[in-house]
């Protein structure tokens, strides 16, 4: 059976160590893997949590701001708690509203993916905690695309490009969980903060998130499916790009195209560079987003055949040298 962090913690509150003012990192996604349908910040405050100030990351608590847009300061509809946001004027929290917490926990499903913002959120919490001297406990939860290293892709971050989108040498399919992230930037980088992780119970590391046999819940508005969390580290490559990955439509991520894309063309390329654990199919699509909002995009459906044979930051590449050696004019 498995047991997130977050399970652990509202089975044995004990393990909060008599905490009194917990800040809690967080939004809808963070459910209970006892109960999908449960919250988890509502389980914890039932099990006596002294839960007294909530953080939110990009896309707000309830995970319904678009992709980029700043997110407000708020009051928490679920438990009457004040929501800091940080992803607006700030994606560190200040110093004020630290000063007077005993701990802070962090629990936010995450996809695997380095340019995911929540990892980020994670990483300046544990600046802040550092610079604060609060404690940090990280609710571990299964990493979806699996704990396998040797399935990490894609060149490390250059520091010199960094931003919130990317802070750290990390891979861009870096096959880590939550838990291990902070304790990887505790060694290297927040030396003089008191990291705790609770991690997951049942869990291995050959486990997808299909192995765990629980629903997924939407972790953005463009990641409703653990299918396009498969094919986000390769496919999101693109938004740098004047194609669309189909933000807007029930698929987002697992489908590009653009009115002027010549899909067999692009296929018929596909098929010399024999990309691995994937079957393409032409398709059309209209989205409501940039950047070919109501226009028909000529497209091509990425359909993962073999999960263990996928490698997506290699698929994104192949795709994109398909476009550009099909399209040496129009593509950008």
């Amino acid at each position: 059976m498995i047991r997130f962090g977050v399970d652990r913690l509202v089975a044995d509150p004990d393990l909060l160590g008599g905490a009194k003012r917990v800040g809690l990192v967080t939004n809808d996604a963070a459910r209970m893997a006892a109960d999908p349908a449960r919250l988890a910040r509502v389980a914890l405050r039932e099990a006596g949590v002294p839960i007294t100030r909530l953080f939110g990351p990009e896309h707000g608590l309830n995970v319904q701001s678009a992709d980029g847009v700043h997110v407000d300061d708020g009051i928490d509809t679920m438990t009457g708690l004040p929501i800091i946001s940080l992803y607006g004027e700030r994606y560190c929290p200040s110093p004020a509203v630290m000063r007077d917490l005993d701990v802070v926990l962090f629990d936010i499903p995450n996809v695997g993916a380095r340019f995911y913002t929540y990892t980020w959120t994670l990483y300046h919490m544990m600046a802040a905690c550092t610079a604060a001297l609060v404690p940090i406990i990280v609710l571990d939860r299964p990493n979806p695309l699996g704990g396998d290293l040797s399935l990490a892709e894609g060149p490390v971050l250059d520091l010199a490009v960094r931003s919130f989108v990317g802070e750290d040498a990390i891979p861009i399919r870096h096959q880590l969980t939550n838990g291990e992230l902070a304790t990887l930037w505790q060694r290297e980088q927040f030396a003089g903060v008191r990291l705790d992780v609770l991690s997951c119970d049942g869990w291995t590391r050959a486990m997808q998130w299909p192995d765990l046999q629980l629903p997924w819940v939407p972790t953005s508005p463009a990641m409703p499916s653990f299918e396009s969390a498969q094919l986000y580290p390769g496919t999101c490559l693109f938004e740098a790009t004047n194609l669309s990955v189909g933000r807007g439509t029930d698929i987002p991520f697992q489908q590009i195209g653009a009115p002027w894309l010549d899909v067999p063309a692009v296929l018929s390329d596909l098929a010399r560079r024999v990309p691995k654990g994937v079957e393409f199919s032409e398709v059309t699509f209209v989205t409501g987003l940039a950047p070919y909002a109501g226009e028909l995009c000529h497209g091509i459906k990425i359909t993962v055949t073999s999960a263990s044979a996928l490698r997506p930051v290699a698929l994104g590449l192949l795709l994109m040298a398909a476009v550009a050696s099909t399209h040496r004019l129009r593509f950008q």
